[in-house]
């Protein structure tokens, strides 16, 4: 018993089982073999390895980013007369992150107190005091109403509510913008990055971004494919949109773009329709770490986020107010403001040899090859011609087991 242990366990240690090889002289079995080895080879240097890049470990993007725009416009309204618009008056929120709107075009109502006046048709119009429920607030309307129907003119009547009048017109959108000016109005971007796993940090101001060269540089995708300063107007276009029919009306978007908690001067509504769309600013940080960092540069990108195929609420508008005293009594401007919506977006990732990716690969690479051996074997065994007289050459068949009694014969045949 104990030799039959020692003999199994030298048999595992010191002996070695290989498959039996067949070489089969076939050209058509022997070219396809080689050809889907070809296709495999190709596969894993070409797509896995220099592509994907399968001999990195890899690291996703931290992203801060800030901007800052400059421009001055001027608009002569009979209301407001002469006015000089600068940053602070058309940049909203006005410490511009990844998210911010220019304005472009408004609506103005001063002189707004708090009292009584008649609603506009379109939200409350009348024939008697009943039609007006004191107390209720009409969707469409700016007041609480008083229960009164009085004349809005002298053909028209409309309930009479209790707010800022006198109400607001926004009927007549002014056309061209007034703010068009927008359109050469510049954006500075700064963009800081790292990769923690890398321990690797960059700005989008790289090294060949100097003092002298960031004076003088505004961004073409050619020319100066790494300046951090944008012409609006040049934005809009790549983004393959028009500025001066976007400036009209804003883009499309509603309250979703503001955070009315920050912000509650600000509300959106509704605007009329009108095709329009937010610009989107992506920044593409795609690094090879093999490679020296100063060659890790940003691209970027424009894009046209909307939809042409939908009318509902398209355009993107809201209002501010400009509060003041006169008299002792509270009184504000009204401004019912469109813009375009910009939002920047920072996408990237970082890739650097390991030895643990890339034997990985290495590994999954080997494995795939078996693919022609399987492939061809089905071609062999089941589809040429000859396929019986192969698989005798392949396979060795075994009976079934003998029985005791054929066993001892063949002992004693043995020991004779």
């Amino acid at each position: 018993m104990g030799q039959k242990c020692m003999e199994k366990v030298s048999s595992f240690l010191f002996e070695y089982d290989t498959p039996r090889m067949v070489l089969v002289r076939n050209k058509k079995v022997g070219l396809t073999f080689r050809l889907i080895q070809l296709i495999v080879l190709a596969y894993i240097i070409g797509w896995v390895f220099l592509y994907e890049k399968g001999y990195q470990s890899q690291d996703s993007i931290v992203s801060s980013v800030s901007v800052k725009l400059k421009g001055l416009t001027l608009t002569n309204e009979s209301v407001m007369g002469p006015h000089i618009w600068d940053v602070v008056d058309y940049v909203f929120p006005p410490q511009g992150d990844n998210s911010f709107v220019v304005m472009t075009n408004f609506i103005v109502t001063p002189g707004q107190k708090q009292g009584t006046c008649p609603e506009l048709p379109d939200a409350g119009l009348c024939t008697q005091d009943s039609d007006c429920s004191k107390g209720k607030y009409s969707r469409q309307g700016q007041g609480l109403m008083t229960g009164k129907c009085v004349h809005f003119n002298s053909t028209v009547k409309t309930c009479e509510v209790f707010g800022w009048c006198p109400v607001e017109v926004d009927d007549h959108v002014p056309s061209p913008a007034l703010l068009s000016e927008a359109e050469k109005f510049t954006l500075f971007i700064k963009n800081s990055i790292t990769f923690p796993r890398f321990k690797v940090s960059r700005r989008n101001l790289v090294e060949s971004v100097t003092k002298q060269y960031l004076k003088k540089c505004t961004y073409h995708k050619v020319t100066d494919s790494l300046c951090p300063v944008f012409d609006l107007g040049y934005i809009v276009k790549e983004s393959g949109q028009n500025f001066t029919f976007l400036a009209v009306k804003g883009a499309d978007q509603e309250q979703e773009g503001m955070n009315l908690a920050l912000y509650p001067a600000f509300w959106a509504e509704a605007a009329p329709p009108h095709k329009g769309g937010v610009v989107g600013i992506t920044i593409d940080w795609n690094c090879d770490l093999d490679w020296p960092v100063r060659y890790c540069k940003p691209i970027y990108q424009f894009h046209g986020l909307y939809n042409d195929d939908s009318n509902v609420s398209p355009g993107f508008n809201f209002r501010y107010a400009k509060y003041y005293k006169e008299d002792g009594m509270d009184k504000r401007t009204l401004y019912k403001v469109f813009g375009i919506r910009f939002d920047i977006l920072v996408n990237g990732k970082a890739g650097k040899f390991d030895i643990i990716p890339t034997m990985t690969t290495i590994g999954s690479g080997i494995g795939i090859f078996g693919v022609a051996s399987v492939l061809c074997d089905l071609l062999l065994l089941h589809f040429l011609q000859g396929r019986d007289y192969y698989k005798q050459k392949k396979f060795k068949y075994a009976e079934q087991e003998p029985s005791k009694l054929h066993k001892k014969v063949k002992e004693l045949d043995n020991a004779q």
